[in-house]
């Protein structure tokens, strides 16, 4: 899964693809290297971001979404939204699935609209809100609690008539780099839930952290953990760079 940021104040790469030309470019790029979806993201979700209202999410997404349909439109486009009436607007659009980072607690009206279309869902855990999720993060046990959140909101999910659920532990959304580890560690442990998992770890503070680098310097560190998400149950990469992301699930395979 491919990351397309179009937020001017995204994590990682906030202003650089967000304009018609540079997200077509961006995204014939990962289409090239390998990318199976295409994670659209116009509202920022790094630690501090505030919530940001559907009318301002639409007004960035979809004249950007309506090109690239355009450009390519067998391409499976994810939209990273937590607001249902964005899901709505660009699922009617054409948009093949949608990935919640707040597993519809923010809205009370996605799993309804996610239910409507029938459609693939990502429901992920995060502890409170960008906003306010990497304050003080606290767990008694992380991955036990995790794994029980994912049921609970995987019952609430199927009950509304959801069908076809991926489930992202959330990694860096309310947790510490220790959390993150021990969930890493424990991450085969989620497969008892029997979704596909999908793992973001990609570039995230939990690497660069760790080796005293940054943003623009953990990729090696991302392929790394990519590899070690694999073979502990992943089934989704969700990444910045494909063309490596690729090449490590390749190896993996071949190693299989």
């Amino acid at each position: 899964m491919g990351i397309l940021n179009i937020n001017e104040d995204s994590f990682f790469d906030g202003g650089k693809y967000n304009s018609i030309d540079k997200a077509l470019l961006q995204t014939e790029r990962m289409l090239t290297d390998g990318a199976f979806f295409i994670d659209i993201g116009a509202a920022s979700s790094k630690p501090g971001s505030p919530l940001i209202k559907p009318e301002e999410e639409l007004n960035i997404l979809l004249p950007i979404l309506q090109a690239l349909i355009n450009q390519f439109p067998e391409t499976y486009f994810s939209i990273d939204t937590y607001n249902s009436k964005v899901a709505k607007e660009a699922l009617n659009m054409g948009a093949s699935m949608i990935n919640d980072i707040s597993a519809g607690r923010i809205d009370s009206e996605m799993f309804k609209t996610i239910a409507d279309f029938r459609v693939p869902y990502v429901l992920m855990h995060m502890q409170g809100t960008p906003k306010s999720m990497q304050e003080q993060p606290q767990y008694n046990n992380i991955t036990k609690e995790i794994k029980f959140d994912l049921i609970r909101q995987i019952q609430n999910a199927t009950a509304q008539g959801i069908r076809d659920l991926i489930v992202d532990p959330g990694f860096g959304f309310g947790k510490t780099v220790a959390h993150n580890y021990q969930l890493l560690r424990e991450l085969y442990s989620l497969t008892d839930l029997n979704c596909p998992i999908l793992v973001g770890v990609s570039r995230k503070s939990m690497i660069h952290k760790v080796l005293n680098t940054s943003p623009e310097m953990a990729l090696n560190g991302t392929t790394a953990l990519h590899a070690w998400s694999l073979e502990r149950g992943a089934s989704i990469l969700r990444v910045h760079d494909v063309k490596e992301a690729k090449e490590c699930i390749d190896l993996w395979t071949a190693l299989q």
